[in-house]
């Protein structure tokens, strides 16, 4: 594992604010002291990492989710001076933590977190969001990730999780998302023009549909793009048609909903008999 650093930039929502994504893997590097105006959360994915901290050391290793607070001076380095370290880590605007909670900006006492479940969410999101960072999946996924943290590793309040009317707002989202397929709304817009908060929008959305708004319209568009594989078109002009950013991005979702590529969906719709063709039954 050599000296790597990779910076990312995300956007929540369609001409929303930028989200930093960093993807590291070092093994001598050591960082100067420090703060971030952003909270920095961050999931150890291999090695172990010494982070200097409030006038302490923090050890991460594998699986930890370690959480600096804005302002707040740190440095960090190999925890032994051969096997490095290599985590992930996302730079998150105070506001985007304080949206589902009460009270101010949540505090987190200990900046280490074992939470396993959320630091694999975390974890793929980042990965996911890297390599294709898509505007609507990270204003699906990223705030609601950074809400649990809060609500389960802060001091502050968590705002309530009961919203009136989610069944008619889960609807009224879908609907836009569906007519906007290829250059969908943000839900910070849609949240303002039902008059909510981003939170309490993802909330009535999921409550109601059971996925995120993205994982939502990614299962549309597939929909969409299984008639227009059936027509005749293929993979890669269909994938720009639905609104997926490339061929492989469609080919990802495609295959997790069918369990096939386009291309081999094509193929055998293609080479299938058609109803009342010469090959149909008699």
């Amino acid at each position: 594992m050599g000296e790597q650093a990779r910076w990312t930039r995300a956007r929540l929502g369609r001409c929303g604010p930028p989200l930093d994504l960093l993807t590291a893997h070092f093994r001598r590097h050591v960082y100067a002291p420090h703060a971030h105006d952003e909270y920095t959360v961050g999931v150890c994915v291999g090695g172990l990492e010494i982070i200097d901290y409030r006038g302490g050391h923090i050890s991460t290793g594998p699986g930890t989710i370690v959480v600096l607070e804005p302002g707040e001076m740190h440095t960090g380095g190999p925890g032994s001076p051969t096997d490095g370290y290599a985590y992930r880590a996302l730079y998150a605007e105070p506001a985007l933590l304080a949206d589902s909670t009460l009270g101010g900006l949540p505090h987190f006492r200990e900046p280490l977190v074992d939470d396993p479940a959320l630091a694999a969410a975390l974890r793929t999101a980042h990965t996911e969001l890297s390599a294709c960072p898509d505007p609507l999946q990270a204003e699906s996924v990223l705030p609601w990730l950074l809400a649990a943290l809060a609500h389960r590793h802060s001091t502050a309040r968590p705002a309530p999780d009961r919203v009136p009317g989610a069944h008619l707002i889960a609807r009224t989202v879908r609907d836009r998302l569906a007519d906007e397929l290829t250059d969908p709304p943000s839900l910070a817009l849609l949240a303002t023009d039902l008059g909510l908060s981003r939170y309490q929008l993802l909330r009535a959305f999921r409550t109601t549909m059971g996925i995120p708004p993205y994982a939502w319209l990614a299962q549309h568009r597939v929909t969409k793009a299984r008639a227009l594989l059936e027509s005749g078109l293929r993979p890669a002009e269909v994938a720009s048609l639905v609104g997926f950013a490339d061929q492989a991005h469609l080919t990802r979702w495609f295959r997790r909903v069918l369990g096939v590529t386009p291309a081999a969906y094509r193929n055998s719709v293609q080479d299938s008999p058609r109803p009342g063709g010469r090959d149909s039954a008699v």
